[in-house]
């Protein structure tokens, strides 16, 4: 039996009876036969399953005017939004990972709160996950709310249930389900299977409350399921499985021994001997055979949800939790554009805003009739002519959110024996960077060190044929001015983070300085120049790599690189498409 796809088919049948008191499930799996029978084993189920765009506005999310009926009817005409349903229903989001913000908050709102506006609403989500290892997934804080987590990328096929969970998915579209959920309502858990979920949840290091609540609310509808009134163990253990444990955070640590207090040895005075009743009928009973301690301990348990919860963590988490790290579970991770702002001209559409169309702002024709069509009966009169009153309060303007391009400021150290062979490196590096950043609309910089001086050989630009022009004759040799480097990088990335880009060092050195900021020869000061100026670089919060390409990794580099608050990365062997790799992995 594959113990993956029979939970995961528990979770379709489950998120198919109570969506909206689990929230929801969030589903990790790429285009394939694995994600195609679940969601075809869902719809199955769950018929009345629909489909929420995730480049929906708001009033297609939340409901409000229908501006065309509106026109065509004279009167205000008000349509439902995706997320106003009246009966349990699971809303199916296709590529999730790319789901904006403010549709993320607004969906966390919902399924916070079950109202939108005042009117209640059942809904679950189904959060179809595509991200690749090294893609940032759905937001954080969507991913606190939805109760079921479900990661089908390392099951190789979809098939394996046990006889128990086919007759259940066999008999569950032929129940009523207005009485499933009734029971499920009904459904009681003891205080110490509670006490035992939340334990779990603290060794794992899962912090959140909403975890052991969704997890107790998931076995109460797998028992439903089995036709129990109670919650049973192996409910409860199946609920962590798929609640509590992709949340881990960490191992549980390992038991205390327990420890035995010495006593002293004291003088054992004689046991008293039992008294004698006068009457044989009034003789103490024999007492009862005490009950199973072990079935009503909420640490024994929490030992057995554990060891379960531990079994079905994949090697590669554990090893990630062992050595401290985290999985990429928790949230989005950092994409390649810079910082995100406000614009009005061009860049990702945001709701509108009123304003006034001025000073390049855009008139937002639907948004502004859709603010004057409610008010109509208001500003009617008798000489009035016009179908529609549109005042001043009523114009809205476009906005969008533009994020700002990334400049990646390369440092190369010239100097040396071996000084031929990094350059042509970084060369390539840079024209391989510069083919990828088009799309990205990146730019590139390159600032060349040797002898006393730091001279920008390439300012910030996006132009190929620019940078191999200007590349092409590097000269080498002389001695390592780090410190100046550092201050050359500094008056660039200032200067283009007041034009409003992203700027990024990557710092191409071996990490031995023997010029000072002054000019002059000697290990001790250009070492110490060098740490000044890279603290002022890490005091402006600006983000760096440092390529160390000495021969095997050099620590005083990495004393630099902390310094410089970069991520240190040693490259003794590199080449071009290594470098590239390597700033693409670390940015």
């Amino acid at each position: 039996m594959n113990l993956a796809w029979d939970d995961a088919l528990w979770a379709a049948a489950a998120l198919s009876v109570d969506p909206s008191g689990l929230r929801g499930v969030w589903l990790r799996a790429p285009h394939g036969p694995v994600r195609d029978a679940w969601l075809a084993t869902l719809h199955e189920l769950h018929p009345g399953a629909r489909r929420l765009p995730n480049h929906a506005d708001v009033e297609r999310l939340l409901g409000g005017l229908d501006l065309s009926a509106t026109l065509q009817t004279g009167r205000a005409v008000h349509q439902s939004g995706l997320l106003q349903q009246a009966s349990p229903t699971v809303l199916l989001l296709p590529m999730a990972e790319r789901l904006p913000d403010d549709t993320a908050a607004i969906l966390g709102q919902v399924l916070d709160q079950g109202m939108v506006g005042t009117s209640p609403t059942f809904i679950g989500v189904a959060a179809l996950d595509e991200a690749l290892d090294d893609e940032p997934p759905l937001a954080g804080g969507l991913q606190e709310r939805l109760g079921i987590w479900l990661d089908l990328r390392q099951l190789g096929r979809a098939g394996g249930a046990d006889e128990e969970t086919q007759m259940m998915l066999a008999a569950l579209p032929l129940q009523d389900m207005q009485a499933m959920r009734q029971h499920v309502q009904q459904v009681q858990a003891t205080d110490a299977q509670m006490q035992a979920l939340c334990q779990t949840a603290m060794a794992l290091g899962v912090d959140s409350l909403r975890a052991p609540v969704a997890a107790l609310r998931l076995a109460c509808v797998l028992s439903a399921l089995r036709g129990f009134d109670q919650v049973q163990d192996e409910d409860l253990g199946r609920a962590a499985r798929l609640v509590i444990t992709p949340r881990a955070t960490r191992l549980p640590p390992p038991p205390e021994p327990p420890e035995t207090p010495e006593q002293p040895e004291t003088p054992q005075a004689p046991e008293p001997e039992p008294p004698t009743p006068s009457d044989p009928d009034q003789a103490e009973e024999p007492p009862e055979p005490p009950q199973d301690e072990e079935d009503l301990n909420p640490q024994h348990m929490a030992d057995i949800m554990l060891e379960a919860a531990l079994a079905t963590l994949p090697a590669d988490v554990l090893k990630q939790l062992s050595e401290g790290s985290k999985p990429l579970a928790a949230g989005r991770g950092q994409g390649r554009s810079g910082d995100r702002r406000i614009s009005l001209s061009r860049g990702t559409p945001l709701p509108p805003r009123p304003g006034n169309p001025r000073q390049g702002a855009r008139l937002h024709i639907l948004a502004t009739l859709n603010a004057a069509v409610p008010r109509q009966k208001l500003r009617q009169t008798s000489h009035s002519r016009t179908r529609v009153a549109v005042r001043m309060e009523d114009v809205h303007i476009h906005r969008f959110a533009e994020h700002s391009p990334t400049c990646l400021i390369f440092a190369i150290d010239a100097s040396g024996s071996a000084a031929l062979n990094r350059l042509a490196e970084a060369k390539g590096a840079v024209e391989l960077l510069l083919t990828q950043s088009y799309a990205r609309r990146d730019q590139v910089c390159v600032v060349g060190f040797r002898g006393t001086t730091a001279e920008v050989l390439l300012p910030p630009t996006k132009s190929l044929v620019r940078a191999k022009r200007s590349l092409s004759g590097l000269p080498g040799g002389g001695g390592t001015p780090l410190a100046t480097a550092i201050q050359t990088c500094l008056q660039l990335a200032l200067g283009e983070k007041r034009l409003g880009h992203a700027p990024s060092l990557v710092m191409l050195c071996d990490g031995r300085p023997n010029v000072g900021l002054q000019g002059q020869g000697g290990r001790a000061q250009a070492l110490e120049d060098a740490l000044t100026l890279a603290a002022v670089w890490r005091g402006h919060g600006l983000p760096a790599i440092w390529l160390d390409t000495s021969a095997r990794p050099e620590p005083q580099a990495q004393q630099l690189a902390q310094a410089l608050g970069a991520r240190y990365v040693p490259l003794p062997l590199a080449n071009s498409q290594r470098m590239a790799q390597a700033v693409q992995t670390a940015l």
